[in-house]
């Protein structure tokens, strides 16, 4: 019984960030894999196809629905959780081919480039428009 409270003790004392970068990788994959289907379907196939007018999302009015609040988080959530999804992603790709020696500054770049992005789309969409 000592041991096993031991080890529990043990692993509650490791100081890792991974749960918290993985939490991110999955958010950031259900997202995408619910969402963007939808998007490339009513942005790329629907007006291709001319089940989409062309005004019906023209320049204007896509403007006029960035005013919406709730619109603007939901962008930032897509596009914020859809890079860091990328970010874990390509990190374990490069430490995979052999960047294993150098795994730290692999993961600096990867996650702060994720980081970067967010605030730019944050400063973006609710500073800017």
């Amino acid at each position: 019984s000592s041991a096993w409270w031991e080890r529990v003790r043990m692993a509650a004392r490791l100081k890792t960030t991974d749960p918290f970068w993985w939490a991110l990788f999955s958010a950031g994959g259900t997202l995408a894999a619910f969402l963007l289907p939808a998007h490339i379907l009513i942005t790329g196939v629907g007006i291709s196809f001319g089940w989409i007018q062309p005004e019906v999302i023209g320049y204007q009015r896509l403007l006029t629905w960035l005013e919406h609040p709730l619109l603007k988080i939901y962008l930032l959530l897509l596009i914020s959780l859809s890079l860091f999804h990328w970010a874990h992603r390509f990190r374990y790709v490069l430490i995979d081919m052999g960047l294993r020696s150098i795994k730290a500054p692999v993961a600096v770049l990867c996650y702060g480039t994720a980081i970067a992005a967010t605030v730019a789309t944050l400063v973006l969409l609710f500073f800017c428009l």
